[in-house]
């Protein structure tokens, strides 16, 4: 292959690479800004220079051959960097500038990222931000993230992490399904209650688990039976306000409604264990150098979450 034909191929390969990781032509035209037409004229004159197939086309869906995967395993990596290089060059610029791709958990981003972002965009207003607000953990590399925001206990080694809060997981009713339920003094007492909940995993069996916040107590492991169950701890605390049962959410989607006393804490002196994560990060790949605007990003995220100073011991904070 000629070295002119070889660099004229260089953008099909990276069409390639995210197709692969898109899955499909509509989506990969998406992230790459162009028609569908065009990144699928681009993989068959990749294919017809290369003298292979590299994917398999049907009217739903692609895979990749084994020539296919063989060509992306072995070259992602290198347009990745190359990629992580150019932002970081570009970040040296007087004005930060640039399109930094984020994603986060869908509660964080309604409640607390989207009402302030419109400030940071402001500031720095050559710099473009695309928002996944999705709940999956994405894979921050094959996807193509500058930088994430995760709810969870721990971070891999792999990633840059920076800690932006401490979390912990709450249960919440309205005043008024108290007052008409009864008194909830002991985790056992919410055997008797209507319970909203949000499913960690299918098909197990949902148990909430605590602890004494004061005492050395063994955990206590209680069997609910959710009669309203969503992955959302946003949408949760909404059915809490509704007055429709117990909700154990996030501290951070508590936080409004204890302010507006449009929500209580319930059993204030108890722990829930491993229900939730207990810490917020923005993460990133590892790169030797990080983007000017990935830092003025993470620093805007450690302002705005020490703004919300997250207290479970302290839910009218």
């Amino acid at each position: 292959m000629d070295r002119n034909k070889n660099e004229r191929l260089w953008t099909h390969l990276h069409s390639l690479i995210i197709l692969a990781q898109q899955g499909s032509f509509t989506a990969a035209a998406r992230r790459l800004n162009v028609s569908k037409a065009t990144v699928s004229l681009r993989i068959t004159e990749l294919e017809q220079s290369l003298g292979v197939r590299l994917v398999h086309r049907t009217t739903r869906s692609i895979q990749l051959t084994d020539a296919g995967q063989q060509l992306v395993e072995q070259t992602q990596a290198a347009y990745q960097h190359i990629s992580s290089e150019l932002k970081s060059v570009e970040s040296r610029a007087h004005n930060p500038k640039g399109l930094l791709r984020v994603t986060a958990p869908v509660a964080l981003t309604q409640q607390y990222i989207i009402p302030r972002l419109p400030r940071f965009l402001k500031q720095y207003p050559e710099i473009q931000i695309e928002l996944e607000a999705e709940d999956r953990i994405l894979s921050l590399s094959s996807e193509g993230f500058d930088l994430a925001v995760r709810h969870t206990k721990e971070i891999s080694d792999t990633l840059v992490a920076w800690r932006l809060a401490e979390t912990y997981p709450v249960l919440i009713a309205s005043p008024e399904y108290l007052e008409n339920h009864g008194p909830i003094n002991h985790p056992s007492d919410l055997t008797q209650h209507e319970i909203l909940h949000y499913p960690r995993q299918k098909n197990t069996p949902s148990i909430w688990s605590f602890v004494p916040i004061n005492d050395d107590q063994e955990p206590i492991s209680i069997p609910i039976q959710p009669r309203f169950a969503v992955n959302n701890s946003q949408m949760l605390t909404s059915m809490a306000k509704a007055d429709l049962g117990i909700a154990l959410v996030p501290d951070f989607s508590a936080k409004s409604g204890f302010i507006s006393q449009e929500l209580l804490p319930v059993l204030p002196d108890w722990r829930v264990l491993g229900h939730f994560g207990t810490s917020i990060f923005a993460v990133r790949p590892y790169t030797a150098q990080i983007p000017q605007s990935v830092r003025l990003l993470v620093r805007f995220l450690q302002k705005l979450f020490e703004e919300q100073s997250f207290d479970p011991k302290s839910p009218s904070a």
